[in-house]
């Protein structure tokens, strides 16, 4: 099967593998209400690396999605990772960040920002939509700071 071309921050193709493909996932129970994020980093050779969670406190969903994305930044550039794929349920967040939505709420805006200044930091660093059967890692995780009002952001 052939990967995908990944997009480079400067716009210009590479055939090169992502070091590391993350998916990411937040949830909120109430909208707003107790929320959470999990952050799941497999390497190239399909190795988990990294399992990641972290509880929001009374939060909207969407807040938490972009949450996720941010530690996901994080996590990549702590790694030494140039290349990423990052995955999502959030059709809103992918867009937001793709720049096929506008990002009209002023909370979000300060979220969308934090998490294009950290993406900017890769030599490629994609945002892929993906349905959300194909993202249970990430949520289960969002499940566990939720369920247990903890986090975990290292390991």
């Amino acid at each position: 099967m052939k990967r995908p071309f990944l997009i480079s921050q400067t716009g210009v193709s590479s055939a090169q593998p992502p070091e590391l493909v993350i998916h990411i996932d937040g949830g909120s129970r109430g909208n707003p209400g107790p929320s959470g994020f999990g952050v799941h980093a497999i390497d190239a050779k399909g190795h988990v690396v990294a399992e990641h969670f972290g509880y929001l406190g009374t939060a909207t969903n969407n807040v938490a999605e972009y949450q996720a994305l941010v530690h996901a930044f994080k996590l990549a550039s702590a790694r030494g990772a140039k290349r990423l794929e990052i995955r999502s349920d959030s059709e809103l967040v992918v867009k937001q960040m793709n720049g096929l939505y506008k990002v009209k709420h002023p909370d979000m805006l300060i979220l969308w920002r934090q998490a294009s200044t950290l993406r900017r930091a890769f030599d490629a660093a994609e945002i892929k939509h993906v349905r959300r059967e194909q993202n249970k890692d990430a949520d289960a995780l969002a499940n566990r700071a939720m369920d247990l009002k903890e986090s975990r952001l290292s390991g």
